[in-house]
């Protein structure tokens, strides 16, 4: 299987489901699992997250509401951002030092500081390598947590009985600040399927191993994250 699909989707399979949201990946057969979300907003409408486009997404996001802004929390995950925030006439909302982006997506950009307009959201900067900033999104109203890219629970990132993974050249160092204060009820990630069992303690085991575990981790899915790493940059 390709680590990303460069053809156009021809259809998609719904993942995370929720009574706020849902999840979706428009290529399910590919190694890096690219998950994309749609979720509710505190106040009402509809915010799209880190999303690809594929035949039929559109009704999946009308059972949800009107949506009212298109999210992009890595400088990686540019996908097709722009072509749902034109086809629904919003903006595309970008943190404020986030780069990269801008340049990908033929749309109205908005950027924030924070908190992610009227969403509930509030996001949190994670460099996790030179030429890689994330924005890694909390809602503690309902213990919604979303991470991008630095955790994953597709096969590539995780080992043994892990349920969810730290990109593999951030084992040595996890990322543990980026996530002090988050007691997440669920967990949805931009590779995979969500957590919405002990989201917390997973998250706990993910950090807390990570660093124990990276050599199996080195072992068995080194190629693959280097094949997805590169197939980021050339995208």
């Amino acid at each position: 299987m390709p680590i990303y699909s460069r053809d156009g989707a021809t259809g998609f399979r719904t993942v995370d489901e929720w009574d706020d949201g849902v999840g979706w990946m428009s290529h399910p057969g590919e190694d890096g699992r690219r998950t994309s979300h749609a979720i509710r907003g505190e106040n009402g409408g509809v915010w799209v997250v880190d999303p690809l486009d594929a035949p039929g997404v559109d009704d999946l996001l009308a059972e949800l509401g009107e949506v009212v802004g298109v999210v992009v929390l890595s400088n990686w995950h540019a996908r097709d951002a722009g072509r749902f925030a034109r086809r629904h006439g919003v903006a595309v909302h970008l943190p404020e030092w986030m780069t990269r982006v801008e340049d990908r997506v033929d749309a109205r950009v908005e950027r924030y500081s924070a908190e992610v307009g009227d969403s509930g959201f509030r996001v949190r900067r994670c460099d996790p390598l030179p030429g890689w900033h994330e924005a890694i999104a909390y809602r503690e109203s309902d213990g919604t947590l979303y991470v991008p890219d630095v955790l994953g629970t597709a096969p590539l990132f995780t080992v043994g009985a892990e349920r969810i993974g730290v990109y593999l050249l951030r084992r040595p160092f996890p990322p543990r600040r980026a996530f002090v204060d988050c007691a997440p009820e669920r967990i949805l990630v931009g590779h995979g399927e969500g957590v919405f069992e002990g989201a917390s303690a997973a998250l706990s085991d993910a950090l807390a191993g990570a660093r124990r575990r990276f050599p199996r981790a080195l072992l068995e899915s080194g190629g693959a994250q280097l094949r997805a790493l590169v197939g980021a940059v050339t995208n």
